[in-house]
């Protein structure tokens, strides 16, 4: 079982929430989603593994069993052409749960005219895989948002 962690500290507000069909449709996967504290900092690996995807607005870490979580920092923010976002982190790199992979700033992508939402989802899932998610109240970076069995 994989337990995955937010990358972010802020309000879980689930994935019906999100302001963008394709997540609040769980169209990509099954998951939850953060509104972040506002202000400079950085988003941190949801589970150990192997950065298989990375762009400056979102990144797939796959864990050792096999278990893909994207992470999507804010909606529509693939318009920013990475304007804010500094990696951290390069593809194919390995790290550890909480290792900082993105810095960014959520108010900034608030001012440009975007949401700072960001849904993490677990990549071909069904629903009934994933156990005990959260999507109500607030978590710190590191907390627990949802187990995938």
């Amino acid at each position: 079982m994989t337990t995955v962690t937010s990358p972010l500290t802020g309000r879980l507000i689930g994935l019906a929430a999100v302001p963008d069909p394709v997540f609040s449709g769980a169209m990509v996967g099954p998951g939850t989603a953060i509104d972040p504290v506002r202000g400079p900092g950085a988003a941190v690996a949801p589970v150990d593994g192997i950065i298989v995807s990375m762009h400056p607005h979102a990144y797939v870490v796959i864990d050792d069993e096999g278990h893909g979580v994207l992470t999507h920092l804010g909606i529509d923010t693939v318009q920013l052409n990475g304007q804010g976002f500094e990696l951290l982190v390069a593809k194919g790199d390995r790290v550890k749960r909480g290792q900082p992979v993105i810095r960014w700033d959520p108010s900034a992508v608030e001012a440009a005219g975007k949401s700072p939402i960001c849904p993490v989802v677990a990549l071909e899932a069904t629903a009934d895989q994933l156990g005990d998610i959260q999507d109500d109240g607030t978590v710190a970076a590191g907390g627990t948002l949802f187990t995938w069995k």
